[in-house]
């Protein structure tokens, strides 16, 4: 079967998105929504970086949605729920990598998201890398076990190199260490987490008595020059480690642990390992890794081409659920809803 898919914005996750659909014979692409008005008109292959795809970016939402596409593949940097309202409620399937997994962090906004999915009769599906398909690695993990103590998950990265201010600032990077307001901020901005707990939880079969944040930090001891004009001073939060629990019986049964630093001069100093370390505790304890690297042929050029590469560990499981979303019942989806998520289309034939 063939998909008709809408790409809904051409940003960093977005332009990985449209490689990959570009590439994949099982999906059409059939229109792409701009959101900066300077990209309307132009090939969307162009915008992307690679050859014309003879489709153009356009702002036109209802000239989109006539084109009666399966999926819209919805990659802006944070979800606009009157955009999903209206999508999904036209009856269009939604995969997304924007800050969604269960949408209860949306609070009452959530409920419309779930009315416009009845109101069409169409999926909404949330996912990424972290959080996301690291999720999904653990459960799977936990399987092999006939005892679960314990789920911890752990992402560490020194993200100097990547340019998004946009959304680390609101984690708490460049705020002062002795900030009063420090750890609020870094929970508001880290709260998707707290929906990858309660996945991890659903798929135990267990309600959790309480989710809690806790957060530590490292300051800059010198002034940090980053991509993107951005500066972090001196004194200021250029390391986080943020924990989300989930409590059970007094104890926290389920951490997903994010620890991101920046630059080389950090008090304390911090050791960080690369990639994602999941540990099931239980009978038998299962510890496993999970890095990442260039294919063979890869040739980077630039800063951006390492950055994009590492992107597509992002959108890519949302575009492999597609299949399995179309064919799903009308709701807000997880991968606990779903069955198992096949890579169809990506098999490298030449």
């Amino acid at each position: 079967m063939m998909y008709r898919i809408v790409q809904w914005t051409t940003g960093n996750v977005g332009k990985k998105s449209i490689h990959a659909i570009a590439l994949n014979p099982t999906l059409q692409l059939v229109g792409c929504y701009a959101w900066s008005p300077d990209k309307v008109g132009h090939d969307v292959g162009e915008l992307c970086g690679i050859e014309p795809l003879g489709v153009t970016a356009t702002d036109d939402v209802d000239g989109l949605l006539a084109l009666e596409p399966d999926c819209v593949v919805y990659n802006p940097m944070f979800a606009d729920v009157d955009e999903l309202v209206r999508i999904l409620g036209a009856g269009v399937n939604v995969v997304t990598t924007s800050e969604f997994i269960t949408g209860h962090q949306l609070g009452p906004q959530r409920d419309r998201i779930a009315q416009a999915c009845e109101t069409g009769g169409s999926t909404i599906f949330g996912s990424g890398i972290n959080p996301g398909f690291i999720q999904l690695f653990a459960v799977v993990t936990a399987g092999l076990s006939d005892r679960v103590d314990r789920i911890s998950i752990v992402e560490s990265f020194d993200t100097t190199i990547y340019n998004s201010p946009a959304t680390e600032i609101p984690m708490g990077f460049g705020y002062p260490i002795d900030h009063p307001d420090l750890h609020a901020i870094t929970e508001h901005g880290s709260r998707i987490f707290r929906e990858a707990v309660l996945l991890v939880a659903d798929a135990l079969g267990v309600e959790l008595d309480d989710i809690r944040c806790e957060a530590e930090y490292a300051q800059t001891t010198e002034d940090l020059e980053l991509p993107g004009d951005w500066t972090i001073a001196t004194g200021c939060v250029a390391g986080i480690d943020v924990r989300w629990k989930g409590i059970l019986g007094g104890r926290d049964v389920i951490e997903i642990r994010g620890v991101w630093t920046k630059g080389q001069s950090l008090a304390p100093a911090w050791s960080t390992t690369f990639g994602y370390t999941i540990t099931v505790e239980g009978r038998p304890t299962i510890t496993s890794t999970l890095s990442f690297e260039p294919p063979p042929d890869f040739v980077g050029e630039t800063l951006d081409d390492y950055i994009m590469l590492g992107l597509t560990i992002t959108a890519m499981p949302a575009i492999t659920a597609i299949p399995a979303v179309v064919a799903a019942p009308p709701g807000i989806a997880t991968y606990n809803d779903l069955p198992l998520l096949l890579p169809r289309g990506v098999l490298a034939t030449n």
